[in-house]
């Protein structure tokens, strides 16, 4: 592919170079345009230089304009700052719901509810947490255990979701920005053309690259920000579904204990 593309750029430069010599002195001989083209189709085959990928963001950083860059990696930073602190709050919330409900069911078997308690105190996660407010108001009834189960699974369902809505904020205002950048930058760029008096294919075309790295650097943003936001989801998600099954067996369980009182 690479050898394709130097090809192409070697004939570029031969019919680029064949036309300026037309166009400088019609009588020059045909022999003489094809060692001029012989001579500059070395230079084609040497390719670009490479640059360091560092060198490169560094440049591009500096051409899109160090103020809406520096706005829009700031919302990156920002927003991953959050996204990590998601999902480390959700790993450790992660419980062995199996496990704790067979410790509650253990310990009733005993017939000791601050046996169930303690060991809902002494485990981590929403999960435990609705446990324990369910057992705590025990003696006031089923219904009213599950009704507590339900409402403090709410609150638990919204801690977990804490913090989302500013993740979601700098996955839009990100593009926002880029997009800003944009616009500013091809208002200078008409600017620079009505300075110069002439639309010049060098003004318009720095013009438009330095407004458009913006666009691309805010949707880059954007995309890397979404999928953290997205995964977040996902663990929410299976930790709803966790606390909903793991509330209704503690109720299955409660309901058996109660029976076997009577």
């Amino acid at each position: 592919m690479k050898k394709f593309f130097m090809i192409l750029a070697a004939l570029a430069t031969m019919a680029f170079t064949a036309n300026i010599a037309f166009a400088q002195d019609a009588e020059v001989p045909a022999e003489e345009a094809t060692e001029q083209v012989a001579e500059a189709a070395p230079i084609a085959e040497e390719g670009p230089v490479e640059v360091p990928l560092t060198q490169a963001i560094k440049t591009k950083f500096i051409e899109g304009g160090p103020g809406f860059m520096a706005l829009i990696v700031l919302c990156l930073i920002i927003g991953l700052a959050f996204s990590i602190e998601r999902i480390l709050y959700l790993s450790f919330s992660k419980t062995n719901t199996q496990a704790l409900l067979e410790k509650i069911d253990a310990a009733l078997k005993k017939g000791s509810i601050e046996e169930a308690k303690t060991v809902c105190r002494e485990t981590r996660g929403p999960v435990a947490s609705i446990f324990y407010q369910g057992l705590l108001r025990y003696d006031q009834g089923l219904d009213v255990v599950e009704k507590t189960i339900i409402s403090y699974g709410s609150v638990q369902s919204s801690l977990m979701e804490n913090g989302l809505s500013w993740i979601a904020l700098f996955i839009a205002l990100a593009p926002s920005l880029g997009f800003l950048g944009t616009v500013i930058g091809m208002v200078m760029a008409f600017d620079d053309i009505q300075k110069a008096g002439d639309i010049s294919p060098n003004i318009v075309a720095g013009g438009m690259k330095v407004a458009l790295i913006t666009t691309v650097a805010g949707l880059i943003v954007a995309m890397i920000l979404q999928v953290f936001y997205n995964y977040i989801l996902s663990r929410i998600e299976n930790l709803t579904i966790d606390m909903e099954d793991g509330s209704i067996s503690l109720m299955d369980i409660l309901t058996k204990y109660e029976e076997k009182k009577k």
